[in-house]
């Protein structure tokens, strides 16, 4: 029982039940997701809440739709990989258990996830994306003010000098905080300027603080995101004038975002730090024993290892970790994880494409989450990020969308059946 369903059961009991049951059910999806931004310590609260809010909504009946099962099973054979490579390992308690742990928990909210969104596919998604942007706003806000060292304590806020906020790492901060980035950088787009006024200052906010976590690959996504939502949004609008405009506020935009970043950079400590992480390949990466010639010996070992070396193997043999998802998929997850990955990615791009070009209520996010993903399998080739919590809630939201709109098409099909095709004599 869903807890729409709940909420029906007991409409006869109290006329506001159904209103209650509903208002909770999309209070706990809301809170859950503000909170995801908030990982500065594992289990983080996200996690907590997570389990529980899984555990209630099982109880009263998760639905798992046959329609989303691909994901479903793929992300279990993902796992599975990983049980396996546990056996190629002497000590497994301890560390290796709950990384394990930690990746069944993200599957898990991937399918729940896809389950809500399924069950109301525009609400729960608006309420997601508000939640979502709320949450980066907050996120972004501490980790600019604890970089200038405004707030009390700041240093437990950066690292390496740089903003990381809420998480543990700038480099998880800075992509976490790129879908919400892009859905305000469509809003403003198709939007009329004194309509998009609070979107600009959220968009400004969270920019700020993507660019103080010198993260590279953030910096690119948020780049690419932005450029292929305004294609999508551009592509998708019939109407001459309004094209217009919208590649007007992109030049716009573009320029005031260089000016804005230019000022930024001409404060010293930013400048001196900006110089170091501007260039697109660093020391680390191409010395001797450095990042590319880990990853070009990972890539022999994998074929020497198909069941993988187990979670948190590779840096001890070669110096560092592997900072390639599509290798780590292997080393960590053994063959049947790594390809299972790779078919998981594959899948979902190419079903949830012709979501992009539906008129539907929620086309516009659904464009946003989709270029995020893709720009996030870009940057699978040079950082470990399979256990991002919001790449799995990124998942689950595209397949629940793509699940909606195939019980969408089923229920228009059997209300309107397409008529008999004629007999000649």
């Amino acid at each position: 029982m869903s807890a729409a369903a709940i909420g029906a059961a007991g409409q006869g009991a109290h006329p506001g039940f159904r209103l209650s049951a509903t208002s909770i059910a999309d209070g706990a999806i809301t809170f859950l997701v503000f909170i995801s931004g908030f990982v500065i310590v594992e289990p983080s609260p996200y996690d907590l809440l997570l389990v529980a809010v899984i555990f209630v909504w099982a109880f009263f009946g998760l639905k798992i739709n046959r329609h989303f099962l691909p994901m479903t099973v793929l992300m279990l054979a993902y796992i599975a990989g990983g049980l396996l490579s546990l056996t190629q390992m002497s000590q497994i308690f301890g560390k290796p258990i709950v990384y394990m742990i930690t990746t069944g928990l993200l599957i898990a909210s991937a399918i729940f996830y896809a389950s809500v969104v399924t069950e109301a596919p525009e609400r729960r998604l608006r309420i997601i994306c508000n939640a979502y942007v709320a949450s980066a706003i907050v996120v972004s806000l501490i980790a600019i003010l604890a970089y200038f060292n405004i707030l009390p304590h700041s240093d437990y806020f950066k690292l390496y000098e740089r903003a990381k906020g809420t998480f543990q790492d700038p480099n998880v901060m800075g992509p976490f905080l790129v879908l919400p980035g892009t859905v305000l950088v469509r809003a403003i787009l198709t939007r009329r300027l004194r309509e998009s006024l609070w979107a600009i200052l959220g968009f400004i906010i969270i920019l700020f603080a993507i660019f103080l976590s010198f993260s590279r690959a953030a910096w690119g996504l948020m780049a690419f995101t932005a450029l292929a939502v305004a294609f999508l949004a551009y592509i998708n609008e019939p109407r001459k004038l309004v094209r217009f405009r919208l590649v007007g506020y992109l030049l716009g935009g573009a320029a005031t975002v260089v000016l804005l970043l230019g000022v930024l950079i001409s404060i010293p400590a930013v400048r001196d730090l900006y110089e170091v992480r501007a260039h697109v390949v660093q020391s680390y990466d191409e010395s001797r024993v450095g990042r590319f010639e880990r990853q070009q010996q990972g890539f022999f070992l994998i074929q020497e290892k198909p069941l993988g070396i187990g979670p948190e193997q590779f840096a001890p043999r070669y110096g560092e970790d592997e900072h390639d998802m599509w290798l780590k998929g292997f080393t960590t997850y053994g063959w049947l994880g790594g390809f299972s990955y790779i078919i998981l990615a594959t899948w979902t791009l190419a079903a949830a494409f012709p979501l992009l070009f539906k008129p539907r209520p929620w086309t516009p996010f659904i464009q946003c989450t989709y270029v995020v993903l893709l720009g996030h399998l870009f940057i699978h080739n040079v950082i470990d990020n399979d256990h991002w919590r919001h790449l799995f809630m990124i998942y689950g939201l595209l397949w629940g969308a793509i699940t909606a709109e195939k019980m969408l098409r089923r229920r228009v099909y059997r209300q309107s059946p397409p008529a008999p095709a004629a007999v000649s004599a």
